[in-house]
């Protein structure tokens, strides 16, 4: 509300002067002039939390109620017979809710607009995009509104990444806290995040790669595993592949989370003028 400056727009739209609109008959003659007027009012709007076909989060006004609380003018109060008091408080219960409600529309409708982002899709880098919708209408309560959101997960070109259709109902949350927003992930969604940045977990190992290490050479492998080294070249630089070829694997424990990788390390000469040739392949499990 502060960005958008709604409060001052709506001041600055009420004090124009309206095409058509004359003054109250009456109160002009009878003043001479023209009188300020200090209004205290309360505002009361039930407002609908629904959602649209799309499962986004959609405020709507249900009704919209203003209440007089006090009225002063800069006139003495014996400049205002009783009578004219009276119509002044009668006129103002007419016009304000048209004044004033339009307001409750106004905020309304940025709220509703900040929802628009929560049904488009994120972006993850390259690999892809998140989607959310709504599972069921939101849940109002005293101190916080509870979003139960669906995640669709898809792959750069569009393919989607399966989620079990019936995620685990949770069965406890910890203590909220004040001023805070709460989310709960559930390990199908974590564990489709991962399946979407599977090929970030791919790595060429070069020299280079990690420092201080010896020389990643055939005849440092050969030294390592005695039993490869009379069928390697010899000083030969290598490079090993490691590549992720199955879907990662998350489980929770209490306190805890663990990522199961499964994947190959290939291991091959990297002569600088030669195509790599490849040595062996291990198997990984992480």
């Amino acid at each position: 509300m502060t960005e958008s400056d709604i409060l001052q727009k709506l001041a600055a739209a009420a004090a124009k002067k309206q095409p058509g609109v004359k003054p109250i008959k009456g109160i002009s003659s009878f003043i001479g002039a023209n009188m300020e007027i200090t209004v205290v009012a309360n505002m009361t709007a039930k407002n609908k939390l629904s959602q649209d076909d799309l499962g986004c989060p959609k405020f709507s006004v249900g009704d919209c109620q203003i209440s007089l609380v006090s009225i002063k003018t800069n006139l003495p109060s014996s400049m205002l017979p009783e009578i004219v008091n009276k119509f002044l408080v009668t006129t103002l219960q007419k016009v304000l809710p048209d004044m004033l409600c339009p307001a409750v529309d106004a905020v309304l409708t940025l709220v509703n607009q900040k929802f628009t982002t929560l049904v488009s899709p994120s972006s993850v880098g390259a690999a892809g995009s998140i989607r959310y919708a709504l599972l069921s209408p939101p849940v109002t309560r005293e101190d916080f509104i509870e979003l139960d959101l669906n995640t669709t997960v898809l792959h750069e070109g569009g393919d989607l990444i399966d989620l079990p259709t019936d995620p685990p109902a949770l069965t406890s949350l910890p203590p909220k806290m004040d001023s805070a927003t709460q989310l709960a992930l559930s390990v199908n969604f974590l564990s489709a995040e991962l399946t979407l940045l599977q090929t970030s977990f791919n790595l060429d190992v070069t020299e280079t790669t990690i420092l201080g290490l010896p020389p990643l050479t055939t005849t440092t492998l050969g030294a390592l595993i005695p039993t490869l080294s009379e069928s390697l070249p010899p000083s030969q630089p290598m490079v090993i592949e490691i590549r992720i070829t199955q879907r990662p694997v998350l489980t929770m424990q209490q306190d805890k989370g663990l990522v199961h990788l499964f994947g190959t390390a290939e291991f091959l000469t990297s002569q600088p003028d030669a195509a790599r040739e490849s040595l062996f392949i291990l198997n990984i499990v992480r």
